[in-house]
């Protein structure tokens, strides 16, 4: 058995990001796919639609993906370091390394 005793931040927050990205990229295209079928009981929504109103649905996908990428880095810094924190005080995660 070893023991996870330090997690690199930076690290930590690039992968998160990266998980950000291709998760905030599904939401987006799935909002985009629900608001696209709405418009047509929901005027309003044809908007934010795929491609209602100039595009704005793609705008929607990528500015998903775009926070989902920010908050993903910020999320994975602040847990790499809170886990630094509590593995410093009780520990680290037992891992069985094969």
């Amino acid at each position: 058995m070893s023991v996870l005793k330090h997690v690199g931040v930076l690290s930590l927050a690039k992968i998160m990001a990266l998980l950000g990205l291709v998760f905030g990229l599904i939401y987006g295209i799935l909002f985009a796919a629900i608001m696209a079928s709405l418009a047509s009981i929901m005027p309003g929504a044809a908007a934010l639609g795929a491609l209602g109103a100039g595009g704005i649905g793609a705008v929607a996908v990528i500015a998903i993906a775009i926070f989902g990428a920010i908050f993903g880095f910020i999320y994975g810094a602040i847990l790499a370091f809170l886990y630094n924190v509590f593995a410093g005080w009780v520990g680290g995660i037992q891992i069985d390394l094969v």
